[in-house]
């Protein structure tokens, strides 16, 4: 739990950062970027290849990848729809952080089931992943009205959260099949890739102005998430 505390407390550095200091939109867009690449190399290297060297039946990591993304498609159309019917954006941006921390805060407590520590990669990809939404989402509901300790309220309920389901989550998965666990961290894989090709890789584009620096930001960020892979 001590580990997925770390990751997700980026969330709370990300709105001290927003309420500190003034971020270009350009900057984010590029640290939107780099978090993407990070995320991208954490979900090919750290998930699904640990899913499939687990996993004892060849459907699991298959199953699990695309109930993930599934899950998070319509996760993302219902907050859509929700934002649409609402005066103001920050319940939904809220519940936006904690659909992308749960499954990331899972993958965490599953890591621990092998026996091992944690992997490096993936608290640092979560943990960077965590600062631009942060920065973003804490801005505009300063922008609708939010009083900065309400905001950093907010960011400490999802923190909580993410933290207790990293403890659930492995308490629930102990002594289970490495099936079970290939399918968990393939669902968060494929939550994950789902959250970056719908929301931070367009994010990204926007905010820099369809720049060539995204490309190359998503591929510094993918490069040191895989060095950490590797040195893990």
């Amino acid at each position: 739990m001590g580990c997925a505390l770390l990751g997700a407390s980026s969330l709370l550095l990300g709105a001290l950062v927003a309420f500190a200091v003034p971020i270009p939109r350009k900057l984010l867009g590029f640290i939107l970027a780099f978090g993407s690449g990070v995320l991208t190399s954490a979900v090919a290297y750290e998930l699904v290849e640990e899913a499939v060297t687990v996993s004892a039946d060849s459907y699991a990591v298959g199953l699990g990848f695309v109930a993930g993304a599934l899950v998070f498609f319509v996760g993302d159309v219902a907050i859509d729809r929700w934002l649409k019917g609402s005066s103001g954006g920050g319940p939904g941006i809220v519940l936006g952080a904690v659909l992308d921390g749960i499954p990331e805060s899972v993958v965490i407590g599953a890591s621990l089931l092998t026996g091992e520590t944690a992997s490096v990669a993936v608290i640092v990809a979560v943990f960077l992943s965590n600062i631009p939404e942060s920065i973003s989402a804490s801005s505009d509901l300063v922008r609708g009205g939010w009083s900065r300790w309400r905001v950093l309220l907010l960011w400490v309920v999802v923190v909580a959260a993410s933290t207790l389901a990293a403890g659930l989550g492995y308490v629930a998965l102990e002594g289970a099949s490495g099936s079970w666990i290939a399918a968990i961290q393939a669902f968060a894989a494929g939550a994950i890739l789902t959250m970056l090709a719908d929301e931070m890789m367009p994010e990204a584009f926007e905010y820099t102005g369809h720049t060539k620096t995204v490309g190359l930001a998503v591929a510094l960020g993918f490069a040191l998430s895989a060095a950490l892979s590797f040195a893990d």
